[in-house]
């Protein structure tokens, strides 16, 4: 897909899985894909400062629309010069619509082809995000790629409802297209429709028109079993655009990463790594470490013999427990920089497998390993 600011350029398809490599061009950089993105919530990825994450390999960040617009406002961080200055990041960042954060106030908002009224989970205070706000809140934001608003429904829900969300999602899509402007930025439509295969492929067709360079998958792993999740993204897969980057949200456990990328899948953020981080558990091949355990209190070997992070380079499993069983800060730090490590370095590996004719041996070996 070439365009005057973005463009994404495919350098190998893997024939077995549909595995892409490909690198995404924008003002900010380039981004070698498939990728996993850190969340940077509220213009921080928590506990790290941005030599943290250039030195884990982060290509691309996220903040959020909705965070922001409450706290401290978009206009100062307009005022400040726009993200990548008011948070001294000179890499691409994505933005997301919030869409999904409202979603979570299920009992605080209230939904219309207008837009989104909510009350602030902070002050309670009422607020109507309509599509055309929030383009001009990642307008002020300055941020490379913009997320459209949509509606994201919970597992479960009916079919009425998910056509409801859906029909609502294309509404608010068009309006989010007619009031985005400036071509340094890149809009994403998300696809929505729950678990429902003719509704998600509904939603294709009504993003594509809108699609410039990317396309978003949303409201997966909303309750739902992982095996469901495949199922839609397998259905999805030959639908989707194959010239653009695609982005599956808000997903990002290691089996799903792989599993993602086996599907075509480019681009996928969570926060898990570093919520897990906080609660003293680290990521490894073979499953998840609870650190905080007494069974590591006398372990002096690094949480992975083979990781090259920061954390496992310089300390043991026994010191970072102790951190973190003290209350001591440094402790999620490290945590955290192991987890997104771990996630960057598996994205980057995937790559590695795909440009050389190995992805599914490297998927299998990896899957059979890691204890869910």
């Amino acid at each position: 897909m070439q365009d005057k600011y973005f463009s994404f350029e495919i350098e190998k398809v893997c024939p077995v899985t549909g595995a892409r490599a490909g690198i995404f061009h924008t003002p900010h950089g380039d981004i070698k894909t498939p990728v996993f993105m850190p969340v940077g919530t509220q213009a921080t990825v928590k506990g790290l400062r941005p030599t943290d994450l250039d030195e884990m390999g982060a290509q691309i960040i996220l903040s959020n629309t909705y965070h922001l617009f409450l706290r401290p406002g978009h206009e100062i961080v307009k005022e400040a010069g726009g993200l990548h200055k008011f948070m001294d990041y000179n890499k691409p960042i994505l933005t997301d619509s919030g869409g999904f954060q409202v979603f979570s106030l299920s009992d605080l908002r209230k939904v219309s082809p207008d837009g989104v009224e909510f009350r602030s989970h902070l002050s309670g205070e009422k607020f109507m995000m309509t599509p055309e706000l929030c383009m001009e809140v990642q307008e002020a934001l300055d941020s490379d790629i913009n997320m459209a608003l949509d509606q994201c429904t919970e597992a479960g829900v009916t079919r009425e409802e998910a056509e409801k969300a859906r029909e609502l999602t294309k509404i608010w899509l068009k309006k989010c297209y007619e009031a985005h402007h400036n071509k340094e930025h890149v809009l994403f439509p998300i696809i929505q429709g729950n678990m429902f295969k003719d509704l998600r492929a509904k939603c294709i067709e009504d993003c594509i028109p809108y699609a410039r360079c990317g396309i978003a998958i949303g409201g997966l792993s909303v309750g739902e079993e992982k095996e469901v999740m495949y199922d839609i993204l397998d259905f999805m897969q030959p639908k989707l655009p194959e010239n653009m980057p695609r982005y599956l949200m808000g997903v990002g456990s290691p089996d799903c990463l792989i599993e993602g990328f086996a599907r075509g899948i480019d681009m996928m953020d969570c926060v898990l790594p570093t919520r897990i981080a906080r609660n003293g558990t680290a990521f490894s091949k073979y499953g998840k470490m609870v650190i905080k355990n007494s069974s590591y209190k006398e372990d002096f070997t690094p949480i992975e013999d083979d990781c090259d992070c920061y954390a496992c380079k310089h300390f043991t499993r026994a010191y970072i427990r102790h951190l973190i069983n003290a209350g001591e800060m440094l402790g999620a730090e490290l945590l955290s920089i192991h987890n997104l490590r771990f996630l960057i370095r598996l994205a980057e590996k995937s790559r590695e497998a795909i440009l050389g004719g190995y992805f599914p041996e490297f998927k299998n070996d990896f899957l059979s390993n890691y204890k869910i």
